[in-house]
């Protein structure tokens, strides 16, 4: 069997993924083997597309600036506006044209990227913010509907195992890649993959086109693993070492590593990831007094220094060894039962001792089996992320290697090591205080959901409206009844059909919007034919907008962009000076969607101290809206309540005949 795995890790070096998916279809290596290393065993190599991806487009300035007009024309009165629209002439006649030129110059020299990339890699890196609650978001996964594999050390050992065989289908290219198909049963096909994988990189992406199907941009995929956020003074970086084998296990505020890949780059026996993880789950050391994971919680720079400091004190070695980890496991010791708070509270931040949140992601399980999976957000979005938790969640669910009658069997004592730090005064010192900070810092946000059982997407397709449209027009109508103001709204929207493309917004506070909401809560209310007339403008207004924006014809990024090089030549811009930019940026209302049969619940903090975190899912017969602020600034109870009566009104709206 040892003689088989060298052979087979020959191969993997040597031959492209075409080539061994062709060995494992002539049985050259054997089925056994290959169904445990690999969970998927795709005949289109993973990054086959990437090559031929189109690259993400430069809008033309005179449609950006009319897109920025439309934003801000429901936010101003006609005063404010009229200014605006002053400095945008003005900006587009004269300085934006060269800026536009500067831009352009930019791309044509860097095309293997996009224009936006850098930009957007160096903005989240300078940020001096902790991550946690203002970066790190969290996806928790639903449950196993077979009780006994919710068991904590069960659960996790068949999530870590999916999760090393996504990492080793993604490493040999027999990842499925990432591909949105506009219409599946024609696109979806035996057909469509052989086709695609018998033509060359350079052209595969056309051969897609023409099934009206577009591939994805990957270039985040190697980041999920072996990746780390490292602070430094000023700016972080990200640190990458495709070379390790190792997990890191936290556990009562320990840190643990072993061994999950042999040398022969093999996940090793799934009863010896059991029994490293029991072992770790039967040591009855008491809660670390000083865990080191709550440094990852403080201000970027402080931690920056912490760390130095740390690898003066002879821990280099020990911090290498988390950095290049595969990615991190939390086992928490809390039972969160079936409340909604409890889930949200531990996955988005819990206490910060049994957490490393600059690794690029952490698979998080409570006592109880809850999972979840917070990860770092400088490195990609949320699009690399879900395929990741929708494939494990999928994988452990059909193709368990452990199960309740599983037996563990290997010297763990000798293969799991605790990575004790040498801790000086000052550090212990920065312990505590990093404990207190962060208690403080949790115990400011507000948690608030709506779980809303009248509406959901059949609902809204029956009416032919945009279900995203309907949840998009709820909150602006929901904020609206709260505090009687429209305000700067942003939901995320990914731009990943473009080499190395980012995301884009959605102004989904627009005049169509605007108009419905003064409508329905006017004393003069329109009748009801008129106000179902209403969403459906404010649904093709929206759908505009989001088409719009998925092919890199927003306006926030390029906008973003020819600032920076404004910055950079000192270049003066009426348009960037003028207050109405900075009150278009400061986002009041964040919003974001991740759809999926995997998720049960998503959420993030507010952008901003006066905002709203606004995380949602839109299933068939149902809503769920996760709601973070800060109070006093905010109240996420009384615009869940808001919401819950907007929601009713336009239900019952769009069933009336």
């Amino acid at each position: 069997m040892t003689i088989l795995r060298q052979k087979v890790d020959v191969l993997t070096q040597q031959y492209p993924p075409q080539v061994m998916y062709k060995l494992l279809k002539k049985n050259l290596i054997s089925k056994e083997y290959a169904d445990y290393q690999f969970m998927q065993k795709s005949k289109i190599p993973t990054m086959h597309f990437q090559q031929s991806l189109p690259r993400l487009p430069i809008p033309k300035l005179d449609l950006t600036c009319e897109r920025y007009l439309a934003a801000q024309r429901p936010l101003l009165i006609d005063e404010a506006y009229r200014k605006t629209e002053y400095n945008v002439n003005q900006f587009k006649s004269g300085p934006g044209k060269q800026l536009q030129d500067l831009l352009k110059n930019y791309d044509r020299q860097n095309k293997h990227t996009s224009y936006i990339s850098e930009f957007w890699f160096d903005t989240y890196l300078r940020d001096r913010k902790p991550i946690p609650i203002n970066y790190n978001p969290m996806l928790v996964i639903h449950k196993d509907e077979r009780p006994e594999y919710n068991d904590q050390l069960i659960r996790t050992t068949n999530l870590v195992i999916s999760s090393l065989r996504f990492y080793k289908s993604l490493k040999t290219g027999l990842l499925e890649p990432e591909v949105f198909h506009l219409n599946p049963k024609k696109s979806n096909t035996e057909t469509f993959r052989t086709l695609c994988s018998t033509l060359p990189p350079s052209m595969s992406w056309y051969s897609a086109y023409l099934f009206k199907a577009y591939p994805l941009d990957m270039s985040q995929y190697p980041n999920l693993f072996n990746s780390t956020r490292i602070p430094e003074i000023d700016k972080d970086r990200l640190f990458s070492n495709p070379q390790g084998k190792h997990i890191t296990v936290q556990y009562k505020g320990h840190i643990y590593a072993f061994r999950v890949v042999s040398d022969e780059n093999d996940i090793i026996p799934a009863e010896q990831i059991l029994a490293r993880l029991k072992y770790i789950l039967e040591d009855e050391s008491p809660k670390n007094e000083f865990p080191i994971g709550i440094l990852t919680t403080m201000e970027r720079n402080k931690w920056a220094t912490l760390r130095h400091e740390l690898g003066e004190n002879g821990n280099s070695q020990t911090l290498k060894l988390i950095d290049s980890a595969l990615f991190n496991v939390c086992l928490d010791i809390e039972i969160l039962g079936d409340d909604p708070y409890a889930i949200s509270r531990n996955f988005l931040h819990g206490d910060g001792e049994n957490r490393w949140f600059d690794k690029s992601f952490s698979l998080q399980v409570s006592k109880d089996g809850h999972a979840a999976v917070n990860f770092e957000h400088a490195w990609g979005d949320g699009v690399a992320v879900l395929r990741y938790v929708q494939d494990i969640y999928k994988d452990s669910r059909e193709n368990p290697f452990i199960h309740p009658d599983s037996k563990p069997y290997d010297e763990a004592i000798n293969n799991v090591i605790r990575l004790d730090l040498h801790l000086s005064d000052k550090i212990k010192g920065s312990i505590v205080q990093a404990k207190e900070e962060y208690k403080k810092m949790c115990k400011s946000l507000e948690i608030d959901y709506l779980i809303f059982d009248r509406i959901g997407k059949n609902v809204c397709k029956k009416q032919a409206v945009s279900p995203d449209s309907v949840m998009q027009l709820g909150f602006q109508v929901g904020y609206y009844k709260m505090t009687g103001k429209f305000v700067p709204t942003y939901e995320s929207c990914s731009t990943a059909a473009f080499k190395h493309g980012r995301t884009e917004t959605v102004r989904s506070c627009t005049t169509a919007t605007k108009a419905f909401t003064l409508a329905i809560t006017s004393k003069n209310k329109p009748s009801d034919t008129e106000l179902k007339n209403m969403i459906s403008d404010c649904s093709r207004v929206h759908n505009q907008l989001t088409r719009e924006a998925a092919m890199g014809q927003g306006f926030d990024r390029h906008l973003f962009a020819l600032k920076k090089f404004a910055d950079k030549t000192n270049m003066v811009c009426n348009i960037f000076d003028d207050p109405d930019y900075a009150f278009l940026n400061n986002i009041i209302l964040s919003t974001s969607t991740l759809n999926s049969p995997a998720i049960y619940a998503g959420g993030f903090g507010p952008v901003v101290k006066d905002g709203l975190g606004v995380a949602y899912i839109i299933k068939d017969d149902q809503l769920g809206v996760l709601v973070t602020c800060y109070p006093p600034y905010q109240s996420g109870s009384d615009f869940i309540d808001s919401l819950r009566g907007t929601f009713d009104e336009l239900v019952n709206l769009l069933q009336k005949d």
